[in-house]
């Protein structure tokens, strides 16, 4: 398997299909929208917080699978999560993403988001697994 195929993995192939994060919360839910203009990725996540756990999180949107598998897996990782929480595993997920150094605790915290590590050896992808991680951050941070 040659370097292009190991990014697309199983987990990853599934989550750029699948639906079930896929949809609009509603009534109040909190929008942040993310574009990635070099390829026209397009997400807009919607959450909903319990104090400051988040309770639900969905996305709407489209894009290559890379942008729509790390969305899903994304949710998945912080649906139940503290804002606190939630902003470390992103910080992880950027650091790892970027090649920098995470620690074996740091990446077992990541769960499936691990399998976009390859992502990190195809520099023209890394905006798209990036999208919906700096999304979140900015949501978060309203």
């Amino acid at each position: 398997m040659d370097e292009v195929e190991s990014v697309y993995t199983d987990i990853i192939m599934e989550h750029s299909t699948a639906t079930y994060n896929k949809h609009e919360l509603g009534n109040g839910a909190v929008k942040e929208h993310g574009h990635n203009p070099s390829c026209g990725d397009d997400i807009t996540l919607e959450i909903i917080w319990n104090g400051d756990l988040i309770e639900d999180l969905a996305f709407t949107g489209s894009g290559c699978a890379i942008s729509q598998a790390s969305t899903s897996i994304m949710i998945d990782l912080l649906k139940g999560k503290t804002k606190e929480e939630a902003l470390n595993l992103i910080n992880i997920f950027l650091r790892m993403i970027k090649r920098e150094d995470i620690t074996e605790e740091e990446t077992a915290k990541l769960e499936d988001a691990i399998a976009l590590k390859n992502i990190s050896n195809l520099p023209a992808r890394v905006k798209c697994a990036e999208l919906a991680w700096y999304t979140m951050e900015k949501l978060i941070e309203k």
